[in-house]
């Protein structure tokens, strides 16, 4: 959006520029002394559009240095003696663009070019003709014009260089605070998930043993093990290279509803609407809700039953699940890491997030995703 703001002033201030370099070269015409001629209102003409076409010297430097000095020589030769001011704001330009190579032989064409067309313009002596293009075009103020867009040339590429080395500093800084962090989680939790993952499936499998039946709460345990496990190797493969490891997103929300049926909880899904293709920190970010949501349930709501609705809009993802445990709005949950960590994920995307107990009881989340492809 500010690229966008700098991009209509700097709009604005060409054609200010252009209008005024077009009324000055105009108003010098008026004012010169020159016999009536009828190439005059051919004259005015390339006055004028030799100062506007400056308005679009930003996009097209060359187009508009030829143009420039077209018309500097047709109304030198139409016997209007004017400075090529236009033609000056067109050398800085166009060498700002890096067209140096261009703006070189367009002005050496032009100091050509001037005697000749000043020659063409009524009875001179050749002395009179040179000393008229000279008057023209200083190649003094030409080389000034050439100078000054060089310089400034240089000064935003130099501009340009710090800020991608800033950057590039900035991203190996993040890639070893990543790796870092991906070191103290392996070293931190690695060892004790997988001492509770197979603890949990040693009891499973030696409760089948002695035929005894085994609890919802021990296969539970040994179902989060798992995916628990799975999940912080995928964050660590994720931490260590970002484009190695698939993330979970919506595709995988099913998986989650089941794996809530199987501790036990009456979970149903409804999506609506037609799937599309999401920017891929959207996709994360439904996934993580319906995730954070069911184990919140699973912990805390001493809930029977949980659905989820997932909406599929054009230019949003609606996200809402709910509760019949016993959260009331008297007995509000205080919010915990896992619910602060979902509102900072949603507000991240612009999006809305609503989490809070329903008037007849239960809890409720809801969210709503902007799916605009412009992350």
């Amino acid at each position: 959006m500010r690229k966008g703001r700098l991009g209509v002033r700097a709009g604005v201030t060409d054609w200010v520029i252009a209008v005024g370099v077009a009324a000055t070269l105009v108003v010098t015409g008026l004012s010169a002394q020159h016999s009536a001629t009828a190439l005059d209102p051919l004259g005015y003409a390339l006055l004028a559009a030799g100062g506007l076409a400056l308005a679009v010297r930003r996009r097209a430097p060359v187009p508009v240095l030829v143009v420039a000095g077209l018309c500097a020589v047709g109304y030198q030769a139409a016997g209007f003696d004017v400075p090529a001011v236009a033609y000056l704001f067109a050398v800085y330009a166009a060498v700002r663009a890096g067209h140096r190579t261009v703006t070189v032989a367009a002005s050496v064409t032009m100091l050509a070019a001037l005697p000749l067309a000043a020659l063409a313009s009524g009875p001179h002596e050749v002395g009179e003709a040179f000393a008229q293009a000279r008057g023209a075009l200083e190649l003094a103020w030409l080389i000034a014009a050439g100078a000054a867009g060089e310089a400034l040339r240089q000064a935003e590429r130099r501009a340009d260089e710090a800020e991608r080395t800033r950057e590039e500093t900035a991203r190996r800084r993040a890639d070893e605070e990543r790796l870092r962090i991906a070191r103290e989680l392996h070293d931190s939790l690695t060892h004790q998930i997988s001492v509770i993952k197979v603890q949990a499936e040693v009891a499973v499998h030696v409760a089948r043993r002695r035929g005894e039946e085994v609890s919802q709460a021990l296969l539970a345990i040994q179902e989060a093990g798992r995916e628990a496990a799975r999940e912080l190797r995928a964050t660590l493969e994720a931490l260590r290279d970002d484009d190695t490891t698939p993330p979970r997103g919506l595709d995988d929300v099913p998986e989650l509803v089941e794996r809530a049926r199987a501790m036990g909880l009456d979970a149903t899904l409804t999506i609506e609407g037609r799937q599309h293709d999401v920017p891929a920190a959207v996709d994360r970010t439904v996934y993580r809700i319906v995730q954070e949501s069911l184990t919140n349930i699973a912990r805390h709501a001493n809930a029977a039953t949980a659905s989820v609705r997932i909406d599929c809009r054009p230019d949003a993802l609606a996200i809402r699940v709910d509760d019949d445990g016993k959260a009331t709005p008297e007995r509000a949950p205080a919010p915990g890491v896992g619910l602060l960590g979902m509102r900072e994920r949603v507000t991240a995307l612009g999006g809305r997030l609503r989490a809070e107990p329903r008037g007849e009881g239960g809890f409720t989340v809801q969210a709503e995703l902007p799916v605009e492809q412009t992350s």
